[in-house]
């Protein structure tokens, strides 16, 4: 079996310079960062030309890859994908843009666009037509992310968090009904854990093979780093490797224990041994 891409989402040592980051990463084990853009700053999707040049060049200064960009609409602040003010909705959309071409100069493959404070639907009869704008929004997004070469991912997001694709089968019906490859849906196993009625290694079996599903980040539904909590990741990442899964697997915690370093190192011992595991077994 190939071994599994595993990447670390950049904002668990965010308090490091960013060539510090690629060098822990690279230490531990990880093949990538994953990018968050508001880890540089408050206006990331314009990011001057010697700043992207930097990125590329520390990470490929320790042998790791930029694999892509999360948490996509935190900053500059007041985007948002439902909003029904026009100069809003317009200015969302330039910055969705902006950060596909970020993530394909940087070298990435996906963007996992969660952000679920700004694709918040409003209570009442306007919600419909908040959906539609959401759409419209992330159907433009896929549309520059053909163009560039990147897969643009709607992350299924669990109440109370996002009251707006919550599970991989809506957003899967919005993926089907915009038509294009370069948009398609992931699965985030915290937010899965949280909101599927499925456990995640079974959703996995069910869902990639549809091509449906880019991507796989990985947590615990206690928001810890896996190996910390409830949830077994063996049979997820016997799952992806029954299903040839040949993409990104991002740590991503909310809660880090013992602290930012200490919890990316634990998750890269936990799910490379399992890899180590699964790979004697086969």
């Amino acid at each position: 079996m190939k071994p599994f891409r595993l990447s670390l989402c950049n904002e668990v040592i965010a308090a490091l310079p960013f060539d510090r980051q690629c060098a822990l990463a690279a230490a531990l084990g990880y093949d990538g960062l994953e990018v968050a853009p508001f880890t540089f700053g408050d206006r990331p999707h314009l990011l001057d030309a010697a700043i992207r040049r930097g990125i590329v060049d520390a990470a490929k200064a320790e042998g790791i890859r930029v694999s892509g960009l999360h948490w996509l609409l935190v900053r500059p602040s007041g985007l948002s994908i439902t909003s029904d003010d026009a100069t809003v909705r317009a200015a969302t959309i330039d910055v969705m843009r902006r950060l596909v071409g970020l993530c394909a100069e940087l070298g990435g493959d996906v963007l996992v666009h969660g952000s679920p404070a700004q694709r918040r639907l409003p209570e009442g009869p306007g919600a419909a037509a908040a959906r539609a704008r959401a759409v419209d929004a992330l159907a433009a997004a896929g549309e520059e992310a053909a163009r560039a070469g990147v897969v643009y991912c709607l992350e299924p997001l669990a109440p109370p968090d996002a009251n707006f694709v919550n599970d991989v089968a809506e957003a899967a019906a919005i993926v089907r009904a915009v038509g294009n490859p370069a948009l398609r849906t992931m699965i985030d196993c915290s937010a899965a854990g949280a909101a599927e009625t499925e456990p995640v290694a079974a959703l996995i079996d069910r869902w990639l093979p549809t091509g449906l599903v880019a991507h796989v980040q990985v947590n615990d539904r206690n928001r810890r780093g896996p190996g910390q909590g409830e949830e077994r990741f063996a049979p997820i990442l016997a799952a992806l490797q029954r299903q040839r899964y040949a993409g990104w697997i991002a740590v991503e915690p909310f809660d880090y224990v013992p602290d930012g370093p200490g919890a990316a190192a634990r998750a890269a011992g936990y799910l490379r041994g399992i890899e180590e595991t699964l790979a004697w077994r086969s």
